[in-house]
């Protein structure tokens, strides 16, 4: 009687699934932008560019809309966070629509000044040159 001899498992296509995963979420963690919550048209300018932290606050402000830190807020929402701020003297990123009117800039500066949250950084985009 002939006994039949086991196959061993191949690994290969395993080995192959796994790479081809772990090269995925590489990829697409390293693209992974800045999460922003309002479409913004900002001004250009030619100031340096600043480092952006995690910990930073971040505001974004359109003609219609109001966010914190990527999420939708109102006036209210924001004084309430800004009350939550412990460490006065971090970065605030203040991105401004260029159609916003004067009054609705002022209104976010008057909260930050009464939260004393003076570190300010206009975030505006980067003023390509002309041939």
């Amino acid at each position: 009687m002939k006994r039949r001899e086991s196959l061993p498992i191949d690994l290969t296509p395993l080995i192959d699934v796994v790479f081809i995963l772990l090269i995925f979420f590489i990829v697409s963690s390293v693209f992974k932008k800045e999460e922003l919550a309002l479409i913004l048209d900002l001004p250009s300018s030619h100031a340096k560019e600043v480092e952006v932290d995690v910990k930073q606050v971040a505001i974004e402000l359109s003609p219609k809309k109001l966010a914190y830190k990527g999420k939708e807020v109102t006036l209210e929402q924001l004084e309430r966070n800004f009350e939550n701020v412990l460490d006065k003297k971090q970065a605030v990123l203040f991105r401004i629509d260029k159609k916003v009117s004067y009054e609705k800039v002022v209104e976010v500066l008057d909260l930050l000044q009464k939260y004393n949250l003076n570190n300010l950084a206009l975030i505006t985009e980067e003023e390509t040159s002309k041939p």
